[in-house]
């Protein structure tokens, strides 16, 4: 059997850097990645099962492969990460066209798995492999374009939110070191890399496990001071241990960008500590005032999710008094599903479906309004935007994200006058803000 696969991968950023590094140990072993599941031999998922919507989308999307090996039996179908560490036994009792099911630890050994199963070799149907955490040192094939890549800091989680099951997927909190990471930022911007977004499931936990204490200061400082990326941004920053001094060195560095992702997943002191979050409405509020004087022109941006077991409407009233009166620019918005085997499954007073949907829709339209506004403060400004390429809405736009927008997941700057190559970053006037997005011309 030819050494071709064919690679889907699902889910977050943390989750696609593993897929980028199993395409890589794949090529050092020779085997051939093709785009056309038609084309390959191997058919290989890397899954997400974080919460039932993206587990649904894995099946299905595991299914969709399943009928390419349906139409060639001599095809193998591989599933690998968060929904196999997840589900285990029962996809192996369940999925009868899946030939190997390898968990999150399995990236290192799925080359060599893969050539036992290609070579005909007896192998366990199931692989869940000891704890593993990448370094520089491996091969890693990027699927983002070159002028950006994400850093992935850490792996695993501490924080035992009662909603999530990422401690239980991912394991604990194992964080790399500074130097494996500069090692790799280095060989990333050697390679064309001019933003590097720092991802983690907890970026302010960064070192505690390996060094004793926090760590992500000493990190950031050492990637300015060490690596000549352009643009550094911080995603996923647990609200209770952003520091004064992570503030202060964002606010004081323009290749650190003015943009911080704080997941608060909710407002209500009540619903905070049911959610086992460790923070209040108040260290909240004095969390965003502190950022508006440390880094005064910081783009905010957070997730929410509404309906959690126990939510009043007066706990819906004060999500939206503090929208209005704190103005972040990003607002991520999802509704609580119970997820199999966490301590909120068990939660009582569960919030009905319809009236889940009503608060959705309210928070949704209300952060419309203000992400609009916040937008408009850009009009008649010119800000250094990156450029990513022609326009997914038409070829007669250009299309780019200034620093206050992260790539993936907030809106863009259309750019409807002058010319420049991707991957550059120039100087754009912003002429128009529409609800999500910016338009304007190259200066």
């Amino acid at each position: 059997m030819k050494r071709i696969f064919n690679l889907v991968s699902l889910g977050c950023p943390k989750n696609l850097v593993d897929s980028e590094v199993v395409y890589g140990l794949l090529e050092e072993a020779g085997w051939q990645g093709v785009d056309d599941p038609e084309e390959a031999a191997v058919l290989i998922i890397n899954t997400c099962g974080f919460i039932q919507p993206a587990v649904e989308e894995s099946i299905e999307e595991i299914l969709q492969l399943a009928a390419y090996k349906s139409k060639d039996p001599t095809k193998k179908l591989v599933v690998i990460g968060c929904l196999v560490q997840r589900y285990r036994e029962k996809l192996e009792a369940e999925l009868e066209e899946v030939d190997l099911l390898v968990g999150t630890e399995g990236v290192p050994q799925v080359a060599a798995l893969l050539d036992s199963l290609v070579e005909g070799k007896q192998l366990d149907a199931l692989i869940i492999a000891d704890p593993f955490l990448m370094s520089s040192a491996l091969p890693r094939r990027r699927s983002t374009p070159f002028y950006r890549a994400w850093l992935k800091i850490t792996e695993g989680c501490d924080n035992h939110c009662s909603y999530c099951m990422i401690p239980s997927i991912r394991g604990r909190l194992r964080s790399r070191s500074e130097e494996d990471l500069i090692q790799e930022a280095r060989d990333l911007a050697a390679g064309g890399v001019r933003e590097l977004s720092l991802v983690a499931q907890d970026l302010t936990a960064y070192g505690t496990d390996l060094y004793g204490k926090r760590r992500l200061e000493s990190l950031v400082t050492r990637l300015l001071d060490e690596t000549s990326v352009d643009w550094i941004r911080l995603l996923y920053l647990y609200p209770s241990t952003v520091s004064p001094e992570l503030l202060d060195i964002i606010g004081g560095n323009s290749r650190v960008v003015p943009y911080l992702d704080i997941p608060l997943q909710h407002i209500s002191s009540k619903i905070l500590k049911a959610m086992n979050r460790r923070y209040t409405r108040e260290e909240v509020i004095g969390l965003v005032n502190d950022i508006r004087i440390r880094v005064p022109d910081a783009a905010l941006r957070t997730t929410l999710l509404l309906g959690f077991p126990g939510e009043s409407e007066e706990d819906v009233r004060e999500v939206e008094v503090f929208l209005r009166e704190m103005e972040l620019d990003h607002v991520g918005v999802f509704g609580y599903a119970n997820e199999e085997g966490s301590a909120a499954e068990k939660f009582s007073r569960q919030v009905e479906e319809e009236e889940k949907q009503a608060r959705l829709e309210r928070i949704i339209a209300l952060q419309a309004e203000i992400s609009q506004r916040r937008l408009k403060r850009f009009v008649n400004t010119v800000e250094p935007v990156l450029i990513e390429g022609v326009s997914r809405e038409t070829d007669l736009l250009l299309e780019g994200r200034t620093r206050y927008q992260a790539p993936d997941i907030d809106g863009c700057v259309l750019i409807n006058e002058g010319d420049t190559r991707f991957g550059e970053i120039v100087d754009v006037e912003i002429t128009e803000a529409q609800t999500y997005d910016l338009i304007g011309r190259i200066v």
